[in-house]
């Protein structure tokens, strides 16, 4: 179009400062930006930018082809054509895997074909994995990085094993590495380059649950083949805005996106602006009980005039188990129930979250979701209803939100070594989380997981909501700009929920009334 000179300048000027020569499809770029205001020009062009070096040219000549996707996709503000501002990503067994590259310095790809049936090597390098996540980060963190130890002679230093084992004895020693019980009852601590005893007479134990199997720093003395311990604690938790910048651009939450959605400032926008939007979460949904079935049919019907993004139902889906065909039946009225709220039918994700009880029973995680079986009848009434993995993820423009239905509090409480004398019960189980950055802290015996899938229950980088399906007394708590949200049981607090505001970040407690509420 060479009518348009400007617009043709402008555009080679803005790709040649980007390091980009155009050697076809100016023409189709021209004509594309005279549809749009001057004023928006300078912005597309600079995204398309940004889109072009995501698709890792071998040489930096541009064709009209290379354009033309780079155009689409800033149409798209960073979002595949399937995509919405809320998706649900109900797969945890597509969850992408990376692994840390000590060379590069950076989160990779693990490209590995996973299997549910990992080979012998797969549990090992599942730990080994969770280990060089946490030692990079507690590498960089204050206490150890160089520039302390510079400044400041009483700075850290952290060790590998090895290390120690290649003396006698040996003051002043950090470590990090998994803490373990062996069969003699010791405990000891161990990462890839061998193992120490620990005597644990004098240990001070800082704030978390620690359990065995989880990952520590431990700072004592070590003498003769053994480590007498003075302090142990975790590893130190990071905020997701540092942890992201050692995995670039790459989607590591999973979804369609290529890229990940955190960035994207239209969404933000939307985000920003939507102060209507909620998501619903509840957990024991005990569809066999009518007190309970009376409850959900209330919630449904108040929701129906202002519907929420989602509603997410947590398992178990039965109080008792019954057969196949009773609990088909009881989802199947549920579906009944939901088929009367119009509004609710046309613009809410209801998710369906299983626990260990429901069909099929499964104590390994990730655990799939519920049979199709079991939702065939109500999903003919519901289109929108969705049966995920446990634990599975949303996103809510840019915001993370990871689910998980477990007893994972009274969990935690049972096989910590000591029980915390002080501090918040909440504060713990969320410290724990955090500094492990995975939601199985604790040995593989007792809670077992699918080697090659242990990226599905990853908390690195920190997502932005923790949803925590526990029977016990909900709450809610923050730490590193993580909300953790534990729900408590739908039936046994009182038809209680929890209401998620994206727009504010802000959890509300809500309760559905008794039948005698409004009698005087």
């Amino acid at each position: 179009m060479s009518e348009n000179p400007e617009i043709r300048r402008l555009i080679i000027s803005t790709f040649k400062l980007c390091g980009y020569t155009i050697r076809s499809g100016c023409p189709f770029l021209v004509e594309e930006l005279a549809k749009i205001p001057q004023e928006d020009h300078r912005k597309l062009l600079e995204d398309m930018c940004d889109h072009v070096q995501r698709q890792n040219l071998s040489a930096p000549v541009l064709e009209q082809q290379h354009l033309e996707l780079a155009f689409k996709e800033s149409q798209n503000y960073g979002l595949n054509e399937s995509e919405t501002v809320f998706s649900v990503i109900p797969d945890a067994f597509a969850i992408p895997s990376f692994v840390y590259d000590s060379e590069r310095k950076k989160f990779l790809p693990s490209g590995q074909v996973r299997s549910l049936l990992g080979d012998s090597g797969a549990k090992g390098e599942c730990l080994r994995n969770r280990y060089y996540m946490l030692w990079q980060r507690t590498a960089r963190h204050e206490m150890f990085s160089k520039s302390v130890l510079d400044r400041n002679a009483a700075g850290f230093v952290l060790r590998r094993v090895e290390n120690i084992l290649c003396t006698s004895k040996m003051r002043d020693v950090v470590i990090m590495g998994l803490f373990t019980k062996f069969s003699d009852g010791k405990f000891h601590v161990e990462d890839p380059t061998g193992t120490i005893a620990l005597d644990m007479t004098d240990a001070k134990m800082h704030s978390g649950l620690f359990c065995d199997g989880c990952f520590v720093l431990v700072q004592g003395k070590y003498q003769e083949g053994i480590l007498k311990v003075s302090s142990l604690g975790f590893p130190p938790p990071e905020a997701a805005s540092s942890s992201r910048a050692y995995f670039g651009t790459a989607n590591t939450w999973g979804g369609p996106s290529k890229t990940l959605l955190k960035y994207s400032q239209r969404l933000k926008t939307v985000e920003l602006t939507d102060t209507e939007a909620t998501i619903i979460f509840l957990s024991d949904c005990w569809l066999d009980d009518e007190t309970v079935m009376e409850k959900l049919r209330v919630l449904f019907e108040g929701y129906d005039d202002s519907p929420p993004v989602a509603i997410v139902l947590m398992g178990p889906f039965t109080r008792i188990l019954e057969h196949y065909r009773v609990l088909k039946e009881r989802f199947t009225k549920l579906g009944n129930i939901v088929a009367q709220c119009p509004s609710i039918l046309a613009k809410t994700d209801i998710v369906f979250v299983p626990a260990a009880d429901d069909p099929p029973s499964s104590n390994i995680l990730p655990r799939s979701a519920l049979p199709d079986f079991l939702l065939s009848d109500l999903r003919r009434k519901v289109p929108r209803a969705v049966a995920a993995t446990n634990p599975c993820r949303l996103q809510y423009c840019t915001q993370q939100i990871t689910i998980f239905r477990m007893d994972l509090v009274t969990k935690l409480c049972r096989n910590a070594i000591k029980f915390p004398e002080t501090g918040l019960i909440e504060e713990h189980v969320a410290r724990t989380l955090v500094c492990q950055g995975t939601l199985a802290p604790m040995h593989m015996n007792v809670m077992p997981i699918l080697w090659q899938f242990d990226a599905s229950l990853s908390l690195y980088p920190l997502p932005d909501l923790v949803v925590l399906g526990d029977s016990t007394k909900s709450f809610t708590t923050d730490l590193q700009g993580c909300t953790i949200l534990n729900v408590g049981s739908f039936p046994k607090s009182n038809f209680s929920f929890k209401v998620y505001v994206p727009h504010n970040r802000t959890v509300e407690d809500s309760m559905i009334p008794s039948d005698d509420s409004d009698q005087p």
